[in-house]
């Protein structure tokens, strides 16, 4: 499970769902929300769930800008969230709207990141309504997926989630992507 462009308001709720059904998660952070909600990022640390970058400003088309606004992008974000978390562990990155380029794949690499995609979207942040993000999900979840939801997307997301969550683990054993030190990565 992964949850991208907070954190924001709807994120307790997700936490507290996660808590709840005793699921751990990756929280794909955008550096700008980082300070304004610094207290649900050190609960996001203190509960085991995993941290990735999602750049500073989720600039969907970065993957064209110069290298410097690549790293300063990168950089401010994993400066952002370790002042509020000093020493936690930024093992990934997901580029905005999932615009990768090789350029975007290799700058997060050399930052210690692995980048990452999804295998399940529900595009839950285009408001399609409840039952279709818990079909899309239930319906297209297999083993080793990575199911891509949004802690900011609105109500709809989580009271999906109160359907899909248990589902999912009556199902499956979900996990956060691995601590970025637990396979090796620095």
């Amino acid at each position: 499970m992964t949850f991208d462009d907070g954190p924001w308001d709807d994120t307790p709720a997700v936490l507290d769902l996660l808590a709840q059904y005793h699921i751990k998660a990756t929280f794909c952070m955008i550096g700008r929300q980082v300070a304004a909600h610094a207290a649900l990022v050190r609960r996001m640390v203190a509960e085991g769930h995993t941290l990735c970058n999602h750049t500073w400003s989720h600039d969907e088309m970065l993957r064209t800008r110069p290298a410097d606004r690549i790293n300063a992008e990168l950089q401010r974000t994993n400066d952002a969230i370790h002042a509020v978390v000093p020493g936690a562990a930024i093992g990934y990155f997901r580029a905005p709207g999932g615009n990768f380029s090789p350029q975007l794949v290799s700058t997060a690499a050399g930052m210690g990141m692995t980048s990452i995609y999804w295998s399940v979207d529900p595009q839950d942040w285009r408001g399609p309504g409840v039952q279709s993000i818990i079909t899309n999900v239930l319906t297209n979840t297999r083993p080793g997926s990575i199911v891509l939801l949004h802690d900011g997307a609105g109500p709809q997301t989580v009271t999906a989630l109160r359907t899909i969550l248990p589902n999912l683990a009556s199902r499956y054993t979900l996990t956060a992507l691995p601590d970025p030190d637990s396979h090796g990565n620095a």
